[in-house]
């Protein structure tokens, strides 16, 4: 069976990326070193389109591209053992994107409670005992005496 071989452009255009990104996950190890003409161009494996396609996708699910680089390292080198590989960083990322949502939800609730109080000036509002939002938080210890 023969290996497709395609240039950068190509690998760039049927991935959904741009050339430069390419080139940039190359020099951060995400891809393997691809084989040069005698030209010089750049020729990479057609299994390069589906390693882009699956580091995209796995940043659209937040994961850093350190994080990606090390899943992309490990790559089956886990064997049976889920502790170290995709299910683990799964759970942990599942984890942190709830605690964002609970963030984002108080957020939400703080800034609704400083609509319903009427806050429209943050100077006056602050001042105000019916100010929801967390001003007191904001207040250095020395900045309280005075």
């Amino acid at each position: 069976m023969s290996r497709q071989w395609l240039r950068t452009g190509e690998v760039a255009e049927a991935a959904g990326v741009n050339v430069q990104t390419l080139r940039y996950y190359h020099r951060r190890g995400l891809l393997r070193e691809p084989q040069r003409t005698h030209g010089g161009h750049r020729l990479y494996p057609s299994e390069t389109v589906v390693t882009l396609r699956v580091i995209k996708a796995a940043q659209r699910l937040g994961f850093t591209l350190d994080e990606v680089a090390d899943l992309v390292e490990m790559g089956g080198r886990h064997h049976g053992r889920p502790d170290q590989g995709l299910q683990a960083r799964a759970m942990a990322k599942v984890a942190e994107v709830e605690q964002k949502i609970a963030d984002l939800q108080a957020i939400r609730e703080t800034l609704s409670e400083a609509v319903d109080a009427g806050c429209d000036d943050l100077v006056a509002c602050a001042a105000s005992p019916r100010c929801p939002l967390p001003f007191s938080d904001l207040v250095s210890p020395l900045q309280s005496r005075t």
